[in-house]
């Protein structure tokens, strides 16, 4: 597909409804032409065309028809090997598979498969291709589509020429957790949870249990010759030193930045949410007892270590969630934008959206106490180290609405984000809090079918009325 470059050097997907410079010119769709599609959903097509009949804001109802399908229209690589299906993700302008990312894709058409066998298929090829991912290597974020090598294959870490990079996150285990689990609540087909994947489970309990390090620091190390601090692991590739108390060391977040205290906390949330969900495949589907018990014991374990050691009281808002521990007594206090975080701990079934600890650190983590919340001419909103200061994500606000029980916030998250896409029709990754016309990645698929997923959520709610107010 061919490209216009923005003035910052960002790709921009080409295609009409575009003038010579890269701006939206009208509300002319921007997908791909019908025959240019990776993939056709006759049920995502339908929901699009049933959500955009009770859209009466123009410009939103644009970009959901150009957000919601993104991911199927530019980034799935389906096909049949070894007879199964197995799907390919990019990430967008990254030509590779992060599991984060790509379970978190493909989401958003979970409810539709049941009236669409060819979209079913392509999720389950999602959940194959990630069965082969943790067991070629369980510490890995992100796949090449084959042997191909890339720009980080230097990095001092177990590399390999399938990885497009070995940082060890927590979520990206989760999330693949999160996809088969929901997969199968929704669809019913068990035929993913083969003898492959359930070797893929049990190295995702091994991978959990190695970095609590509680006999030693385990097999994984991480070096990058960088000038960026957060792309790199101190004390000969460890991380910073933990006291292993029973939570899980990530040694990076979902933005792929280092920790700063290894003890991430939102992951570790998620990671109990996981554990109890393998817990219940093993005990209905595969029938291993033995390993249901194990995968209750590590969640129990992880919780009450979470609650001993990551509720802390803060000066403004009471007992919060602190986003980072090392067991030794230090915490940090901040959000990040990417998910999991603390904001999105309720969307990803992790704590209850009434629990009055999460409900105080909502409060904290859409202050100025936190040091990435950003606020100005333009938008508030979360951001992160990962592209720095005054840079607001999208996801921020649009987990802020997901999250929400407050119509008027809900408001001013959709109308914030129909108006910040700098007249582009799709979501970016980040935009400047004083001039959306600044952002960072315009072909980000993850954040397009976040939105997209937002939009459907609210319709299905009956609040069509907070997108037309």
């Amino acid at each position: 597909m061919a490209a216009l470059v923005s003035a910052s050097g960002t790709k921009l997907l080409a295609n009409h409804g575009f003038d010579s410079l890269g701006e939206a010119t009208d509300f002319t769709s921007l997908r791909p032409a019908v025959d240019k599609r990776n993939f056709t959903s006759k049920a995502v097509e339908e929901a699009i065309k049933t959500v955009q009949k009770q859209l009466k804001d123009e410009k939103l109802s644009w970009m959901f028809g150009n957000c919601f399908p993104n991911t199927l229209d530019t980034t799935v690589h389906y096909r049949i090997q070894d007879g199964k299906p197995d799907t390919f993700v990019y990430t967008g302008d990254i030509h590779a598979m992060w599991l984060r990312d790509s379970a978190a894709q493909v989401w958003p058409y979970l409810k539709l498969m049941k009236n669409d066998e060819p979209l079913r298929k392509l999720i389950a090829g999602v959940v194959n291709r990630h069965t082969k991912c943790v067991l070629f290597d369980p510490y890995a974020n992100a796949f090449n589509d084959g042997p191909t090598g890339g720009e980080w294959k230097t990095d001092l870490t177990d590399m390999k020429p399938e990885l497009h990079e070995r940082k060890w996150e927590i979520d990206s285990l989760c999330y693949t957790v999160r996809l088969a689990y929901h997969y199968w609540q929704i669809s019913g087909d068990t035929e993913v949870f083969d003898k492959n994947w359930q070797k893929a489970a049990a190295l995702i309990v091994k991978t959990f249990k190695e970095q609590q390090r509680k006999n030693s620091l385990g097999p994984y190390k991480f070096q990058r010759r960088t000038e960026r601090q957060l792309d790199t692991l101190c004390n000969d590739g460890y991380g910073a030193p933990v006291n292993p108390v029973g939570l899980i060391v990530s040694s990076f977040r979902p933005s792929d930045d280092a920790t700063t205290l290894n003890f991430l906390i939102p992951s570790n949330l998620f990671a109990v949410t996981s554990l109890n969900q393998l817990k219940e495949i093993s005990t209905k589907v595969t029938k291993d007892t033995t390993f249901a018990a194990e995968c209750e014991a590590l969640a129990k374990e992880v919780k009450a270590a979470i609650d001993k050691y990551a509720v802390k009281e803060h000066l403004n808002y009471g007992k919060i969630y602190a986003f980072e521990v090392d067991g030794f007594g230090n915490s940090l206090f901040m959000d990040d934008a990417n998910v999991p975080s603390l904001l999105a701990l309720p969307y990803l079934g992790c704590v209850d959206k009434n629990d009055t600890i999460y409900l105080n650190t909502r409060r904290f983590v859409w202050s100025k106490d936190n040091p990435y919340f950003f606020k100005g001419k333009a938008a508030e909103g979360i951001g992160g180290p990962h592209i720095g200061f005054d840079m607001i994500w999208p996801m921020s606000l649009i987990l802020k609405a997901m999250t929400s029980q407050n119509d008027e916030e809900i408001k001013y998250c959709v109308r914030t984000l129909r108006d910040a896409d700098g007249d582009k029709g799709f979501m970016h990754e980040s935009f400047h809090k004083d001039n959306p016309a600044k952002f960072t990645r315009s072909w980000f698929a993850w954040a397009n079918t976040l939105f997209g997923e937002l939009i459907l959520k609210l319709i299905n709610e009956g609040k069509t009325n907070l997108l037309n107010g």
